[in-house]
């Protein structure tokens, strides 16, 4: 008979056991940091009907982005975001909630696009977003941006350093107006903006060229990135207030203790989604990572699920693109994760197994992390290179005399040395070790 593949589906990603330990230790303590800035941790569904999950009719434009099945009359699909799931949520219990209401996610996204280098089809994502009722102020938009930086500071021992650039879709809509360009100029214009930094600056101003084909309208836009917003000052009443809101706003960020924030108007980020401020973070010492983190604010984030407006402002962290990618390449000392266990009990014969599994009981009851090497009938050398191979920091070890003593044989798998102790004390310089 042929054997099946071990191997998993390409885009899925399994990690050894070392990289899942860090995986979840860096998930703890980003997640502690959301739990103390006070937002309710969600557990959405991994299933949507398909008619949440897109307005498109026609599965053919979209089969390629989603996993989409059906079963009996109902066509559902997996979560590609947790946006859409969110705001199905939210609308659906109005009453129930609280406004300004902190939302946070932790949870595996499925995308069927095809899987390359750091985009993988199952990974995990983690969202947070505030939301409010016809009304946000843009403090909000301040601390979501106070508490990411927060969160990847938490890791910031595995990760580096991060720096956030601040966008402004209003900005940009103002200018568009000023500049009198219609619907379709305004949506290729923005695309060529989001695209900026990977098409070069010849690409950009061809692109420019193309769409525009006026001269002065280009340059004015090319003006942007070179000379900054100070040009477009007391040249519309919409420009001037996108200008103050951007001022005002890295005011607001420098109160909430945010580092390395710049504005950088090449931000712009889904064009069919945002419509406020929108911000990158990177890594410094990982560019080659690109976004690390990204969000905005949409002014009408349950729209096709409730009349009520509800107005958010979110962000999501590329969690396993981060973090996989650095364990991968190394950049991540995954040493301290080696090994789950402290002591690992070592039996002598199954005439001493009661004892065995008592001391075993012990230690997991003084909360260290404990495993006990059961086949009793196998010979010291088997479970003491068994304990050298789980990197346990101590062995402990019982045999006939250590029964009838009720002691055990405590052995420090670093230094070798080894001594008789109660079990009371052997947890005792476990604890203190």
């Amino acid at each position: 008979m042929d054997l099946k593949p071990t191997k998993p589906l390409s885009g899925f990603i399994e990690l050894l056991p070392a990289q899942q330990r860090c995986f979840d230790f860096c998930a703890a303590r980003m997640l502690d940091v959301l739990k103390t800035s006070g937002f309710n941790m969600l557990d959405l569904p991994a299933i949507e009907r398909a008619e949440v999950l897109t307005d498109k009719d026609n599965w053919d434009e979209i089969e390629t982005q989603m996993f989409l099945f059906q079963k009996g009359d109902t066509k559902m699909g997996l979560r590609y975001d947790g946006t859409v799931g969110l705001s199905r949520y939210v609308a659906g219990h109005l009453n129930d909630l609280t406004f300004p209401f902190r939302a946070s996610q932790f949870s595996k996204r499925y995308r069927g696009e095809r899987a390359q280098r750091g985009r993988y089809r199952e990974f995990y994502q983690m969202d947070m977003d505030i939301m409010g009722v016809n009304s946000l102020s843009t403090n909000y938009d301040a601390e979501i941006i106070s508490v990411i930086q927060r969160t990847l500071n938490s890791v910031a021992e595995f990760i580096g350093e991060n720096a956030v650039r601040v966008g402004s879709r209003p900005f940009w809509d103002a200018l568009f107006d000023y500049l009198e360009m219609d619907d379709g100029q305004k949506k290729d214009v923005f695309v060529l903006i989001d695209k900026k930094d990977k098409m070069g600056d010849e690409d950009f101003a061809e692109g420019l060229r193309d769409t525009l084909n006026n001269t002065e309208k280009e340059n004015q836009i090319k003006s942007v990135f070179t000379n900054g917003y100070s040009d477009f000052l007391n040249k519309s009443d919409k420009l001037d207030a996108a200008v103050s809101e951007l001022n005002e706003f890295m005011n607001t960020l420098e109160l909430f203790g945010v580092k390395n924030a710049e504005i950088d108007l090449s931000i712009t980020r889904g064009l069919a989604y945002y419509t406020g401020l929108v911000f990158e973070f990177k890594l410094l010492s990982h560019p080659e990572l690109g976004t690390a983190a990204g969000g905005g604010r949409y002014a009408d984030l349950a729209g096709k699920f409730s009349k009520t407006k509800i107005i958010g402002v979110g962000a999501a962290i590329g969690f396993s693109r981060i973090f996989v990618a650095l364990m991968e390449s190394g950049a991540i000392d995954l040493t301290q994760f080696e090994s789950p266990v402290d002591v690992a009990v070592l039996c002598m014969g199954n005439e001493n197994l009661s004892y065995a599994v008592s001391v075993l009981n012990a230690m997991r009851d003084a909360k260290i992390p404990a495993v006990a090497y059961l086949d009793a009938d196998k010979k010291f050398k088997n479970q003491i290179e068994y304990a050298d191979k789980i990197k346990a920091k101590f062995s402990v070890i019982i045999g006939e005399s250590e029964k009838e003593n009720q002691v055990v044989a405590l052995k420090n798998m670093l230094t070798g040395e080894q001594q008789l102790l109660s079990v009371a004390d052997a947890i005792k310089v476990v604890l203190e070790a």
